[in-house]
């Protein structure tokens, strides 16, 4: 099949000069299509033409009319899980307004349709569930069925992306088994909305190996399969089969890993990230924004991230990538490997992490410590002792552990230190460690935070401070963005550190209590400043797959548009 020819539904597509297309659909099975439904937008010919006339009212409006009563309606629900079940019932129907609406609203809608929101959905999926939405559910039970899956799935659709979840540790709040695809879907929905990435080339899927969730083993309404998590070598054996279906039935495939449990989302990033070209978000994307707000906070601080003493206080698969992005910045930065590993410090439930400890993940290992560098009997087993044992300047919370950014901590730090940055990054924000208005008052304003779920503004001695939020959303839509203009190998630590940097470029530290990263509100135009950093870093290490002569107008051939085309 040519390239400008792709299926939706079971009906032939045909894309002329990207603002026209041709179908065979008539009537209902028109306005029931996602893809090409208008609903009320259908012109009085496309009417006559495609066996509308009588089953629509007889108003033809504009997309824009569209969008301002869908925002109406979706302001009119009382919360946000009922806000939610309107949009993707919108979603079902029309994609074209729905991401009209979302790219329009993206600082309102996102925390309904991306997190915190989708917290709620995944809890609720299953006892709610009306359609899979273009979803893709693999069964470890029924391996033989993937690549028939993927199929049904794409309908013929050009897929090029794929955000897959097994829903083992879904935002702060664990292991959701299928309930899980909602993370895959409200990741997908942001690519669009902010990237401009084709709708009709995207996939979310679960892969459903179990739950340890035993209430949802229990429940007859859930919907995944009810039975213990498989951890033994079938597990592999299902990531495998799915990962080589994939990249056989799609070309130029980018697949983003979201949500995998500790013991499988580094590991699985190591086995593959050489060969195709896959992203973790949890790891990557959540390293790369956390590195983007410590160089933002390092400008208004006027120090070097090499003179800086690092201290994650949760050392998962979050907080362990975090660590590897600004362990790799500190040797780009010149620092050896040995002199870039001796700046940090990693707290867990353990306390400080040693090199003795049996427990360690093959990813803390490096960055334990030898018990011989503190006095004898030292006590290492609280945050609060490790803070004045090794005195921070940089403090990341990525634990889930709710209020442990203590004052005393906080004031511990902050008097060794004259512009501590501290984020605290865990979500959703009744988990944070601590909230941004404490973290100004407790340090008389001189703390540079960050975190992980939106902050209101702090007013504090006169000057209202900016509370950057470290969302993964900065990044991956770019990231995604440019790997599609220049069809990637893979992903690179340098185009992640180009990410970060792309990032912190775009703030502006002089003034008094000004962010340390840009607002969620403005990534639909950062976006491609970002994504044209990364695709040039892609070309200079020979990534890309097609040349790029300009990346700019690389990225702009690719984006899709939320305007209905012509029929």
């Amino acid at each position: 099949m040519e390239p400008w020819k792709q299926a939706t539904g079971n009906i032939f597509v045909q894309w002329k000069e990207r603002n026209t297309m041709a179908t065979s659909k008539r009537g209902y099975d028109l306005l029931n299509d996602p893809f090409l439904n208008k609903g009320t937008a259908f012109t009085r010919e496309e009417r006559k033409k495609y066996g509308l006339i009588g089953i629509l009212p007889p108003q033809v409006e504009t997309i824009e009319l569209q969008d301002q009563q869908a925002y109406e309606n979706f302001c009119e629900r009382p919360n946000k899980a009922v806000q939610r079940h309107y949009l993707m019932k919108l979603f079902s129907r029309n994609r074209t307004l729905f991401f009209h609406l979302f790219s329009h609203h993206l600082e309102k809608l996102m925390p309904v349709l991306y997190a915190p929101g989708v917290a709620e959905s995944v809890k609720q999926y299953s006892e709610y569930f009306t359609t899979p939405q273009n979803a893709v559910y693999l069964s470890i039970d029924n391996m033989d069925d993937i690549e028939e899956s993927l199929k049904n799935g794409a309908s013929g659709r050009d897929i090029q992306l794929i955000v897959v979840t097994d829903g083992e540790s879904i935002l702060g709040i664990g292991d959701w088994g299928t309930n899980g695809v909602s993370i895959s879907t409200g990741k997908i929905l942001v690519y669009t909305a902010a990237a401009g990435i084709d709708p009709a080339k995207v996939l979310p899927v679960v892969l459903d190996a179990g739950t340890n969730r035993q209430s949802l083993i229990d429940d007859p309404l859930y919907l995944g399969l009810h039975h213990e998590r498989i951890s033994d070598g079938r597990y592999d054996a299902f990531v495998d089969a799915f990962i080589q279906t994939a990249e056989k039935l799609f070309h130029h495939l980018y697949i983003h890993f979201e949500d995998f449990g500790r013991k499988n989302a580094a590991r699985l990033l190591d086995r593959y990230e050489e060969h195709y070209a896959v992203y973790n978000d949890d790891i990557e994307g959540t390293g790369a924004v956390t590195l983007a707000a410590i160089l933002g906070g390092l400008k208004a601080s006027g120090e070097k991230l090499t003179d800086q003493t690092f201290l994650c206080f949760g050392a998962g698969t979050s907080g362990m990538g975090i660590v590897r992005q600004v362990f790799a910045e500190m040797q780009l930065q010149g620092l050896s490997e040995e002199e870039a590993r001796n700046r940090f410090y990693l707290v867990d439930q353990q306390g400080l992490l040693f090199d003795d400890m049996t427990d360690l993940t093959p990813q803390q290992k490096p960055f334990a410590r030898k018990r011989s560098e503190f006095p004898a009997g030292a006590g290492l087993g609280t945050l609060e002792e490790v803070v004045k044992a090794v005195h921070p300047t940089i403090l990341v919370g990525a634990s889930t552990a709710a209020g442990a950014f203590t004052k005393e901590v906080v004031q511990e730090m902050a008097a060794h230190t004259p512009r501590p940055i501290i984020f605290p990054l865990s979500n959703p924000a009744d988990l944070a460690e601590a909230s941004a208005e404490d973290l100004l008052h407790w340090t008389d304003g001189k703390a540079l935070v960050a975190t992980g779920t939106a902050s209101r503004k702090v007013a504090y001695h006169g000057i209202v401070y900016e509370i950057g939020q470290a969302n993964n959303s900065l990044v991956f839509p770019g990231m995604g963005l440019a790997v599609a203009a220049c069809r990637a190998k893979k992903v690179s630590p340098g185009m992640l550190a180009a990410a970060a940097h792309a990032l912190a470029d775009l703030v502006d530290m002089e003034k008094p209590g000004a962010s340390v990263l840009p607002p969620v509100r403005e990534m639909g135009n950062f976006t491609k400043i970002l994504a044209e950093k990364v695709v040039c870093q892609a070309v200079k290490e020979g990534l890309n797959r097609v040349p790029v002569e300009d990346p700019k107008k690389a990225i702009e051939a690719i984006q899709w548009k939320a305007e209905y085309r012509e029929l």
